[in-house]
């Protein structure tokens, strides 16, 4: 977990980019439904980036290949809570990604600024996807 820690620490997302799998599964603090894959999974990483503010690490668990990595950060004027929860598969990629925030009124905050966000991510997401195509 030091390389991807690193590589958003420093907001190096084609760092954070080649540390997934393929397959990774994202499950997001504020939808129903988990975002399966790489492209998407990148891209909403990037536009959490572009949302929050002062983040930063609190610490890590390590257990084997899950890891919890504690964050605080700011969306707009509200601080949150959050922990990073990850799972690397056989080749050490990010297989599962599940994000979870609290109080609840930084997830509700978080849920606004992303959702302002979700074209663009979308897009972002398609245009990965597009150029994968592209390339093989």
């Amino acid at each position: 977990m030091k390389a991807f820690r690193e590589a958003i620490e420093s907001w190096d997302f084609e760092a954070v980019e080649a540390l997934l799998a393929d397959d990774v599964v994202f499950t997001s603090p504020v939808a129903f439904k988990p975002y399966p894959g790489k492209p998407i999974t990148a891209a909403i990483l990037r536009g959490v980036s572009r949302v929050f503010t002062d983040f930063h690490y609190l610490r890590e668990i390590n257990d084997g290949p899950n890891s919890a990595l504690i964050f605080e950060a700011k969306v707009g004027d509200v601080t949150l809570n959050g922990c990073d929860f990850i799972t690397t598969n056989d080749d050490g990629l990010i297989s599962e990604f599940t994000v979870m925030v609290r109080p609840l009124k930084a997830a509700h905050a978080l849920a606004d600024a992303m959702a302002a966000q979700f074209d663009q991510i979308q897009q972002e997401a398609i245009d990965a996807m597009t150029a994968a195509g592209a390339n093989q």
